[in-house]
């Protein structure tokens, strides 16, 4: 394919995605597939010569489109949502194109530095402290990570790095292993999995405190783990807290938690992956109370904030804790202008590699402009309280947990079993999807606004599909 080629068949793809976002909705958005179902549909081997782009495109709709779960479709209600638009996807096609592996400054300059201004924009959007700017007065900054799950994950190692080098450089004697084997992290029983999984990669202890009736995690519970743990010798050393948790929404208690992770000197990474896009409304920044204490913080504009996977904006309030904990720097890597003003992202991060992702962010921040990513989710908010009112307008069904944001959690008032049932029925159904959760032995469904187009009445049917299944019961 040459560049007259790829002019023509690029226009074909352009509006070939086009009509597909703009129609998502006459999909079903859920495959109606079973495991193994492309195998019979491709040749055993890759073709010896090359094919048509004809050919090519005449088998996405045959081969691909039958397996895709639509995340876009207004009528996907499952998990959280996941961003798009048409300037992240051009965003995306220019990133491809450049090519670059940004994993220095001398790599490729504007890669490097236009993630610094836009992590800028965005900590600026979220009002978040100061500390977290990059400036010359202090050393904090920002990084693009590919999810919430790699952020927490640099925080924990980072975090437990600072830990080793800190009680060595007190007592040489001690070795590594010795201390790791008396470190523990905390975090709450109703934190993402992707914690617990962090803590086994990091071979570190976690501890799941447990939340309170809302789901928040408290100081008074984390004081007394702290206090019990350092009478059995361990070594505190890192707490992930969650503002807006994967099951129900539920917000951590910085404001009570923050003062006790500085007074024992424990990293505060926080974990705002789905919640923190709406942190750029002010009216809805009450659980960002005590960020201030917090060593890093993290959230996904690839969630609500029409910004294409995969794109995870992580803050540190001292550079030097990450880059530290990371860097190897062989001479093949090395430029004059390293140690200057300007980041060498690969000591911040897991990979090695990493795209040109804050062009996507970029052309979203300037063509929406603040207020229409705020309509968004102030729309989108709006949406999840009027299904909250329909479920609430049937005697048969109750709401799980207070609604704050676009998720609502709600249950049939009968048994876990007559709840699973339901589910069941809704997803064999096809029309809309759900995914449940369970919570203190109670299992319930949860609705969350997914796609940006979802209007009210998209709402209105899914509760009518919901209260139709329910009826044939």
């Amino acid at each position: 394919m040459d560049a007259t080629e790829f002019r023509q068949e690029g226009r074909e793809m352009v509006d070939f995605i086009s009509n597909y976002l703009e129609n998502i909705g006459d999909r079903l958005p859920m495959p109606n597939v079973l495991p193994g179902y492309l195998k019979d549909m491709l040749p055993a081997e890759a073709p010896t010569d090359g094919e048509s782009w004809e050919a090519v495109k005449n088998d996405i709709e045959r081969v691909i489109m039958p397996g895709v779960t639509h995340w876009q479709s207004p009528h996907f209600h499952a998990y959280f949502p996941t961003g798009s638009s048409y300037p992240a996807i051009l965003g995306d096609m220019l990133s491809d194109a450049i090519g670059c592996l940004g994993f220095s400054w001398a790599a490729s300059p504007a890669c490097t530095e236009l993630e610094v201004s836009m992590l800028d924009w965005l900590a600026k959007m979220l009002n978040l402290p100061k500390q977290f700017l990059f400036s010359k007065e202090g050393n904090g900054g920002g990084v693009i990570q590919g999810t919430a799950s790699e952020a927490t994950l640099v925080a924990l190692l980072s975090a437990r790095t600072t830990t080793i080098n800190k009680l060595q450089k007190e007592n040489p004697n001690l070795t590594q292993g010795s201390i790791l084997d008396k470190l523990i992290a905390y975090t709450s029983d109703e934190s993402h999995s992707s914690v617990e999984r962090a803590g086994l990669i990091g071979m570190v202890q976690i501890r799941a405190l447990s939340s309170d009736e809302n789901g928040s995690l408290r100081g008074t519970v984390l004081e007394s783990s702290i206090k019990e743990d350092k009478e059995k010798g361990l070594i505190p050393f890192f707490l992930c807290a969650t503002l807006g948790t994967t099951s129900t929404c539920a917000f951590d208690n910085l404001s009570e938690l923050g003062p006790l992770c500085d007074k024992h000197d424990i990293w505060l990474h926080v974990d705002a992956a789905y919640a923190g896009s709406a942190f750029i409304c002010p009216e809805f920044r009450q659980p960002l109370n005590g960020v201030e204490y917090a060593t890093s913080f993290n959230f996904n504009p690839h969630k609500w904030l029409r910004v294409n996977f995969d794109c995870a904006a992580m803050w540190i309030k001292d550079v030097n804790l990450v880059s530290g904990a990371f860097e190897v720097n062989p001479l093949y890597l090395k430029h004059e202008n390293q140690g200057n003003s300007m980041p060498d992202y690969r000591h911040w991060q897991i990979p090695f590699g990493r795209r040109f992702r804050s062009l996507k962010l970029w052309f979203v921040l300037r063509m929406f402009g603040v207020k229409g990513l705020q309509e968004q989710i102030r729309k989108d908010v709006s949406l999840a309280h009027q299904f909250k009112a329909l479920v609430e307008s049937d005697q048969r069904f109750e709401i799980v947990r207070k609604v704050t944001l676009g998720l609502v959690c709600f249950r049939h008032k009968g048994s876990n079993e007559l709840n699973e049932v339901l589910l069941k029925k809704i997803n064999n159904d096809r029309r809309i999807h759900l995914v449940p959760s369970k919570i203190k032995e109670t299992y319930f469904l949860r609705f969350a606004v997914c796609a940006s187009s979802t209007k009210a009445s998209d709402v209105n049917y899914a509760w009518a599909v919901i209260k139709e299944l329910c009826d044939n019961l």
